[in-house]
């Protein structure tokens, strides 16, 4: 697993903090995806699709986290791509049942409404949690691909 990581400047202080989270306690490869600097003019899309386009290498195994001010940007621009399942994680239960049933492959944290410890939390819990490949669960991912398959032409 590769984890890929980027934010526009509402979300780079967070970005940092959860780099060298990632770094020091999950131990896997974490890709800086940018900002570099601090930067209050840059968009959000930009730093999305660099995260999605790596995610993508691998949808099943790698794994995406953006951070901007609301969130919303950014998971509004990763689910413009076929194969990206990203959402927004606010909380630990929120972040464990989009794996546990969505298989979600991008998180999306919200700077503006967490605190550092209460992000790093959060991406654990979502790191930690695999995806439960219930019956059901599996025939709404299966349901969403074809929708995929449909508008992604």
């Amino acid at each position: 697993m590769m984890i890929f990581i980027g934010s526009d400047h509402r979300g780079f202080e967070l970005k940092r903090f959860i780099k060298n989270y990632l770094v020091s306690n999950v131990r896997a490869p974490a890709i800086d995806h940018g900002p570099a600097e601090y930067e209050s003019h840059d968009d959000y899309v930009d730093f999305a699709q660099k995260v999605v386009e790596g995610v993508l290498e691998d949808p099943w195994q790698n794994r995406g986290i953006l951070i901007c001010g609301s969130g919303h940007g950014m998971e509004m621009t990763a689910n413009k791509y076929k194969g990206i399942r990203a959402v927004l994680g606010f909380n630990i239960a929120v972040a464990q049942q989009s794996r546990e049933h969505e298989d979600a492959n991008v998180l999306v944290l919200p700077s503006d409404w967490l605190k550092p410890d209460e992000a790093a939390t959060i991406v654990h819990a979502w790191l930690s949690t695999e995806y439960g490949a219930a019956e059901r669960n599996q025939r709404r991912l299966d349901k969403l691909s074809k929708i995929e398959e449909k508008n992604f032409k």
